[in-house]
């Protein structure tokens, strides 16, 4: 059978299907994380999930931990604010690792508790649990913005998610 991706693409999901993902060992050796993802058959590896903010956990410098509640479950979110120190960056060029972390630092000060947050990132594996490692966050003012998510949801998986599997 023919495999088929969404590696590079943005998949909406509710927090009861990001969390049911299931997680197999990576086969590409250059892989980020050492496992990759999958929903129902179909390679994911990124993902756009919307939810309030219920927790938030800042280290300085290092990390702000923070999870969002969509009413389906509860999605592990990470956003790492250690670029200028970390050696993942010493190859990039400073400009660009600046720019990084300065966005980075954005992000962190739009994640407040009760707030409707629209997060994208990649999908990794912590301590057995699946989270996101956050690219960008958005604050959500639209009071129709969870809904208008959850339709989306509902709408991509079952016109195009779920039809790729039977391809």
């Amino acid at each position: 059978m023919e495999s088929h991706s969404l590696r590079d693409t943005h998949v909406k999901l509710l927090a009861f299907d990001l969390l049911s993902l299931t997680r197999t060992p990576s086969l590409s050796s250059s892989s980020f994380d050492p496992f990759s993802f999958s929903r129902k058959g179909i390679q994911i590896s990124r993902v756009e999930a919307l939810g309030v903010v219920v927790t938030r956990e800042l280290k300085p410098d290092k990390f702000l931990k923070f999870s969002i509640d969509d009413g389906t479950g509860c999605i592990q979110c990470v956003l790492w604010l250690n670029q200028l120190n970390s050696p993942y960056f010493s190859r990039r060029c400073p400009s660009d690792v600046r720019l990084i972390a300065q966005m980075a630092l954005i992000f962190s000060t739009r994640v407040q508790l009760g707030l409707v947050v629209r997060v994208r990132g990649r999908i990794a594996g912590f301590r057995g649990l699946v989270q996101i490692t956050v690219e960008d966050v958005v604050v959500e003012r639209d009071p129709n913005s969870e809904i208008l998510h959850w339709l989306d949801c509902m709408k991509l998986a079952h016109q195009h998610y779920d039809i790729l599997r039977g391809k």
